[in-house]
């Protein structure tokens, strides 16, 4: 049996013997549970006045939740990959220093490629999951969904950190040209979008 599961196997019965919570916190800690596994316990259970404790819905993960989730983050590192290469290929055409060479440049056309495939596939996978996740409301919570914005959040910040190191090098270098400083504006308004975009998914889970 798992540390949890005997810790709330311990609070089932301890409720269910009439102990007050406040009693089971104290016995817990006597036995050295740390806090956080403590008011883990704790929240597992509901004292709803009856001889026993009710208990409370808990976070679930599936198979094919999991799939969903990890085909909406492949669907959204590859939007924003490719709008990156799609952006900085854009930028480079538009200040080029010679004007001949905006019509010799090609787009990159795996990335154009991408972008109308993954668009749609995107935009159908975060509508779906998100009437599944409505659906829930009132029942346990995402585990999958947690983890997504916690990851999703977490490369986003991590490309902000390196956009503002890139820009703090280009001004101590002296190489903080227009072209850079497109590509940077680039960079940090994607992920600003997507950190606008995904900024409930850890709240609602």
């Amino acid at each position: 049996m798992k540390p949890a599961d005997a810790l709330a196997r311990f609070v089932e019965q301890g409720l269910r013997a009439g102990h007050s919570r406040d009693e089971l916190r104290a016995a817990m800690e006597g036995a050295g549970w740390t806090r956080v596994e403590i008011d883990a316990a704790l929240s597992g259970w509901h004292d709803a006045g009856l001889s026993l404790a009710v208990p409370r819905p808990r976070p679930s993960v599936s198979a094919r939740e999991a799939m969903l989730y990890g085909l909406l983050f492949f669907a959204l590192l590859s939007l924003c990959w490719n709008l990156v290469t799609l952006g900085f290929a854009l930028i480079e055409i538009w200040f080029s220093d010679r004007p001949e060479m905006r019509f010799q440049r090609h787009l990159p056309r795996w990335s154009i490629a991408t972008l109308i495939v993954v668009t749609p596939l995107f935009a159908g996978l975060y509508l779906y999951i998100e009437r599944q996740h409505r659906g829930r409301a009132g029942r346990s919570g995402s585990v999958i969904r947690r983890w997504f914005g916690s990851v999703t959040f977490l490369l986003a910040a991590l490309t902000l950190l390196g956009a503002a190191i890139s820009v703090v090098y280009g001004v101590l270098t002296g190489d903080m040209t227009a072209q850079n400083t497109a590509k940077t504006a680039l960079v940090v308004s994607i992920a600003t979008l997507v950190l606008l975009f995904f900024r409930d998914f850890m709240r609602e889970a």
